[in-house]
């Protein structure tokens, strides 16, 4: 697998919706990057509809991401199924306007659909990744609810509450 089979010669494409099929795994993440997941198989099609003022490229990604637990570091496949368009407006200069538009010059003569690829799916990563065995569990620092209250609500609004006899003997010692 290479870069360039991820490579869609722009200026080739008629006016009209052309498909792409992919198909790829660890040899795809060695191209693009391994810092984020292990590696992984996917499946993605992506269909690129070339009008006259831009192009609409409509992702459609399915597969399992190879992770490491950040509780165990026991590798497990996370399974993703992701959804999305990207437009490519022509312009004067190539940029990016939002995560959803980028603008393109009408001389660029490639482009690189497996960036994005990739983009998408580390993108959809979960930030606290743990093993699926570990899914059921409750996790104590999840439940704590912070309250906030100012120092005069304190003084205010505090009745007078009996205080556990081994606190009382800790005031003692200060």
């Amino acid at each position: 697998m290479r870069a360039a089979d991820f490579k869609v010669n722009l200026q080739g494409l008629g006016h009209k919706a052309h498909r792409f099929d992919y198909a790829f795994g660890d040899e795809f993440f060695a191209l693009y990057g391994t810092s984020l997941l292990e590696g992984g198989k996917f499946e993605a099609v992506v269909t690129l509809d070339k009008r006259e003022t831009l192009i609409e490229a409509d992702f459609s990604i399915r597969g399992n991401a190879r992770l490491v637990c950040d509780r165990s570091l026991e590798p497990f496949d996370f399974p993703m199924d992701i959804h999305r368009k990207i437009l490519f407006k022509y312009g004067e200069e190539e940029k990016e306007l939002s995560e959803e538009i980028m603008l393109i010059t009408r001389e660029q003569a490639f482009l690189d659909l497996g960036q994005y690829l990739y983009e998408l799916i580390t993108v959809n990563l979960p930030m606290k990744r743990l093993h699926p065995r570990f899914a059921e569990e409750t996790n104590d620092n999840e439940d704590i609810r912070l309250v906030y209250s100012s120092p005069a609500d304190d003084t205010d609004n505090k009745e007078e509450e009996p205080i556990d006899p081994r606190w009382e003997k800790l005031k003692k010692l200060k």
